[in-house]
């Protein structure tokens, strides 16, 4: 699944985000707060790619990805930024739509598979009548036509017909998340936004849905961003990943290479923290936690945990920069001030 570098230059952009800022501001009793979930982050996927988002809980990646679906309600609130899509043939940003056009939009061209089935499926309604709901309109085909293409689509996700029959209480957890990537490919979109797809999966199930999310996504040819905090499921999945810390990506690459040669010392401890076989030796963990959002640390947001934090860490945050072909970073300890060309 790997893009090779040449092939990556000539790639075509399905998703531009650029210098997207998204904010929770709450104001209660006189009190306003802000926290500063996403804080600045631009990102590119291919066509045909799966783009990886990695990082700790609450470092902000189901934010970003809810801002780049626009499935965002108050006191969620975009500040700056754009996000723009080249969906259907047709250019467009996503926050200058109407609501109508981007009614059109959803589903067909760009699909977003929630955390947890539960989300999305009605739990007082068959399984049948959220595939009406969801993609009826966008087929555009008689009803009975429509549901036996929904049957063909459960068949690949090795689903039985019954299964648009069941409430989704009556389904298995492994059965409710395949019924969602089936909701959210039945329409063969151009780009899938998938949110923790194996949360709350055994080991085993994970492995059946990650292979089968993948499997319909070479069918359809669609790009995907995949978010997960697992660096293993990024390893065998994901061509390029991006890794998250407080709100901002710290670094960015070809999956194999952020994971071989990470070059941000929080990447490094992602990579580490990996168990491997036949590997006994005990691991020291990441001291500390993850910085208050709503006070976010000066400078490097990272540089409280950070092992190789200086002076100049503290004071300005570190630019992304490119530090190899392809492969990005912000750390002023991996990219000196210099010469160096800021993405």
């Amino acid at each position: 699944m790997s893009v090779a570098p040449a092939q990556a230059e000539a790639a075509e952009r399905v998703l531009e985000v650029a210098n997207l800022r998204a904010y929770y501001r709450t104001s209660y009793f006189g009190v306003s707060r802000e926290v500063r979930a996403v804080d600045g982050v631009s990102l590119h996927v291919d066509r045909n790619e799966i783009y990886g988002l990695a990082g700790e809980s609450s470092c902000g990646k189901s934010t970003l990805v809810k801002t780049i679906v626009r499935a965002i309600r108050p006191p969620l609130t975009i500040i700056e930024g754009s996000v723009r899509f080249d969906l259907g043939g047709r250019a467009c940003d996503l926050y200058a739509l109407d609501q109508a056009r981007l009614a059109g939009l959803r589903w067909r061209h760009l699909s977003y598979i929630l955390q947890g089935s539960m989300n999305v499926l009605n739990p007082v309604r068959r399984v049948r009548q959220s595939f009406v709901d969801f993609a009826f309109r966008h087929v555009g085909k008689p009803m009975p036509q429509f549901l036996r293409q929904v049957e063909n689509h459960l068949a690949r996700l090795r689903l039985e017909p019954a299964v648009l029959d069941s409430y989704p209480h009556e389904l298995s957890g492994g059965m409710r998340q395949r019924v969602t990537i089936a909701l959210a490919s039945v329409c063969r979109p151009d780009f899938i936004v998938a949110d923790e797809p194996t949360t709350a999966l055994d080991v085993v199930v994970q492995k059946d849905v990650l292979a089968l999310l993948c499997e319909v996504q070479r069918q359809i040819r669609s790009s995907m961003i995949l978010v997960t905090h697992d660096i293993g499921v990024h390893a065998n999945v994901t061509d390029r990943m991006g890794i998250m810390y407080a709100g901002r990506l710290v670094e960015e690459g070809r999956t194999v290479e952020v994971i071989r040669k990470p070059r941000h010392p929080y990447t490094a401890h992602l990579v580490t923290s990996l168990p491997r076989i036949g590997d006994a030796e005990p691991r020291k963990g990441l001291e500390g936690a993850p910085p208050n959002l709503a006070n976010p640390p000066s400078g490097c947001r990272f540089h409280p945990r950070c092992p190789l934090a200086m002076a100049l860490c503290r004071q300005q945050p570190p630019p992304m920069v490119d530090v190899a072909a392809g492969h990005r970073v912000a750390c002023w300890a991996a990219a000196p001030p210099g010469p160096a060309v800021v993405s």
